[in-house]
């Protein structure tokens, strides 16, 4: 019995780590003999703010009962985002997903998130502090959700691209930094 109180403040803790964000809730209705049976769809993000982020789709008669839902599948299909300092991409991303396309640029310190709502709330749970989106195509939220997690997906590290090609980080960190001056002189 102590055992099963101890697990489970384990797992409050475990979920108290988590942020999540309600990025929208469609409301639905089924005419049927006596009128209509209203239901309810939740779009919920769910991070971290450390790297690790997931989004859930939830359907219920009720709006807690569907938010509990897709709450619970964000934290189950979370990914790992590698993030330069800590604050923004390592390099730009494209994301696509339906008709929805967005376009991620990782920012200089300060600058902000500058994206529009769904995409914000991804970037917020992600730990995120500078990056620059845009949303093109379609502004349904969910196919924005999906098509920016498409490009976070693309995002490599410096260390995982040295794995790759079986060179030392730092040879590709130099490279980064000397694109890096070229820019600033121009």
């Amino acid at each position: 019995m102590a055992r099963e109180r101890e697990g489970g403040r384990d797992r409050e803790e475990r979920d108290s780590e988590f942020v999540d964000r309600l990025v929208h809730i469609n409301r639905v209705a089924k005419v049927v003999k006596g009128g209509r049976r209203f239901g309810f769809a939740a779009l919920v993000v769910v991070g971290d703010q450390k790297g690790r982020v997931g989004f859930g789709h939830g359907k219920a008669r009720e709006v807690p009962e569907a938010i509990r839902k897709a709450t619970d599948a964000a934290k189950h299909a979370l990914i790992r985002v590698p993030l330069r300092e800590g604050r923004t991409l390592h390099h730009d991303a494209y994301g696509r997903h339906g008709s929805g396309r967005v376009v991620l640029r990782a920012a200089p310190a300060g600058t902000g998130i500058i994206a529009g709502g769904p995409m914000r709330a991804v970037f917020e749970t992600l730990g995120m502090h500078d990056v620059v989106a845009k949303s093109m195509g379609s502004s349904n939220p969910y196919n924005m959700v999906r098509a920016t997690f498409e490009a976070l997906k693309n995002e490599d590290s410096p260390r995982s691209v040295a794995a790759r090609r079986n060179l030392k980080v730092s040879t590709i960190q130099s490279r980064r930094q000397g694109v890096d001056a070229e820019a600033a002189d121009s």
